[in-house]
């Protein structure tokens, strides 16, 4: 496997053009939503969805008075502990060379196990084909040494590709930076390869909590208990059918 890819998103120079949604649109032939008008601010997707692999958030806050705008583009996150690849029977989501997660169509068969197990509401099914869809961190492109279409049209560099080890650096570096300008509230988000997912591939630098971007504060693979509820389920089978068998044979006596 070559190094580990993935994106950094720095939501403090975002400008909320959604140039990054457009050229996942184009790239990857995705049709439009026809959302239209929210009344969500300049929001016209609303969420990531099976045609809508990068959502740009606005997020309006009323600061004593004052209004600032968050603006975020949100992606899938590439999970090392990835629930959603976990539950799949038929394996067609599954981990590239690059250890990102995709999925693969003409494997996928519908039965949409793998929307409610990811944390992050990611994935989805498309109601035309009735299958998953969402980001595959442009892997056509990777495989011909590209960069994703959405990082390539950035305009302010706000989402960054490259080697996951070099963006977690450069997330650290890029924090400490806001801190001391006097924003005490930035903070990282899927940095850290010791949280409930394991780290993500895709990392984030927020200047508000996570849920004011519509992302859960303490993300945890939905699959991380199987193993002990199956061994449980198992241990009360054994203890159920024990409790036949000495029943049976006890009241032959």
């Amino acid at each position: 496997m070559t190094q580990r890819m993935g994106f950094f998103t720095d939501t403090s120079v975002c400008i909320g053009c959604k140039a990054c949604e457009v050229a996942c649109k184009e790239w990857n032939g995705l049709p439009d939503d026809e959302v239209g008008f929210t009344g969500q601010s300049y929001d016209n997707t609303g969420a990531l969805g099976a045609s809508t692999w990068r959502h740009v958030a606005f997020v309006e806050q009323d600061r004593n008075g004052s209004m600032r705008w968050l603006m975020s583009s949100d992606v899938c996150k590439h999970c090392t502990s990835a629930p959603c690849l976990e539950v799949c029977p038929t394996g067609a989501l599954f981990r590239t060379e690059f250890d990102t997660v995709v999925v693969q169509q003409d494997v996928c068969n519908g039965c949409g196990y793998c929307v409610p197990a990811c944390p992050f509401g990611v994935i989805d099914k498309s109601e035309d084909d009735g299958r998953a869809h969402k980001c595959t961190l442009c892997y056509d492109r990777l495989k011909d040494g590209m960069t994703p279409a959405c990082a390539q049209a950035c305009p302010t560099e706000s989402i960054q590709f490259g080697p996951l080890a070099e963006l977690r650096e450069r997330a650290f570096e890029r924090l400490e930076v806001l801190q001391v300008a006097g924003e005490s509230s930035a903070r990282l988000y899927g940095e850290d390869p010791g949280d409930g997912m394991g780290g993500e591939g895709s990392i984030f630098l927020l200047l508000d909590e996570p849920e004011v971007y519509g992302l859960p504060p303490d993300p945890v693979s939905t699959t991380r208990d199987l193993a002990s509820m199956w061994r449980a389920a198992a241990g009360a089978g054994a203890a159920l059918l024990a409790g036949v068998a000495v029943a049976a044979f006890g009241g032959r006596r």
